[in-house]
């Protein structure tokens, strides 16, 4: 099998796997899926994704495809090409790991403003979304921003966060009262093309110079969250060169620094829904941060 025969025949990817026709290299991949590095006939590299044990949820790598199709359609941020989209399976354009310079820094800097500046049509996406291994609910939604973000980013996640006992009851309630008042914080915009899981490990630092985008759970959403998201976990190698890129780019409104915990409730609360209390601290203290 070469590329031009997957291009060409991606379901049969499976079966050249099966009868290892195709050579396999483990990678690095996350919490959610096995990853491995696939070489063909012909040499090319493809990064492949598959559930660690038996059938992925419906729609599961479908999601990511249709994410990454529809940011590469802003023609803003280089992202992965994807080969195959199989009900099992997830293979994409290998992209070889670099050095984070400021020099690309600066330049996603740029490119996540073009990008965001893309637009979608509503809040949300035309495809079920999924952010981890959980479900994202991707329904459309005309806004405004602050009722959406609040019904459809923070709200499931806290309802699995305390129906797991992940989050104790006063954390909950305090989580239900920024929700509450979401329209007090304001900031409300349409709707950009948001990456939507763009915490520092979804940027992949290249050798080409660039840094390009993967796993994400795109919809259209609110500029901030991405921005948000990028700063959580320590952030990225020269974070503050990314965000004056962008401010240069599209200037962000008023007021985004003392947002930015709100907006990183939404990935904060995934965290507490899919992996436990371990992230208890995290959330409470992005809450305490948005209501000082």
């Amino acid at each position: 099998m070469d590329l031009a025969y997957l291009r060409a025949h991606p379901q049969h990817l499976p079966t050249f796997l099966t009868h290892q026709r195709i050579r396999e290299t483990p990678v690095g991949g996350g919490d959610v899926c096995h990853a491995s590095r696939l070489t063909l006939d012909d040499g090319t590299s493809l990064f492949a994704k598959s559930w660690p044990d038996g059938a992925p949820p419906e729609g599961f790598f479908a999601a990511e495809a249709h994410g990454l199709r529809w940011l590469a359609d802003a023609g803003a941020v280089p992202v992965p090409e994807v080969l195959a989209a199989l009900p099992d399976l997830l293979a994409l354009e290998w992209v070889e790991p670099g050095a984070a310079s400021a020099a690309a820094a600066e330049r996603l800097g740029r490119e996540l403003a073009a990008l965001h500046r893309a637009g979608a049509s509503r809040f949300g996406a035309a495809w079920a979304g999924f952010i981890g291994p959980l479900p994202q609910d991707n329904s459309g939604d005309p806004g405004p921003w602050s009722q959406w973000f609040g019904e459809h980013r923070l709200r499931p996640y806290l309802k699995i966060s305390a129906d797991r006992g992940a989050l104790p009851a006063a954390d909950v309630a305090a989580v239900e009262k920024i929700i509450a008042d979401l329209p007090e914080y304001g900031g409300d915009e349409p709707p950009s093309r948001l990456h939507g899981d763009l915490w520092p490990g979804n940027v992949l630092w290249a050798a080409d110079g660039r840094a390009w985008l993967v796993d994400p759970a795109a919809h259209g959403g609110h500029r901030e969250t991405d921005l948000a998201q990028l700063a959580l976990f320590g952030g990225p190698p020269h974070l503050d060169t990314i965000l004056s890129a962008y401010a240069q780019t599209w200037p962000l409104a008023d007021g985004w620094r003392a947002r930015v915990p709100v907006h990183q409730l939404h990935l904060l609360l995934v965290h507490t829904a899919a992996f436990g209390g371990s992230y208890r601290g995290a959330v409470r203290a992005a809450v305490d941060r948005a209501r000082s």
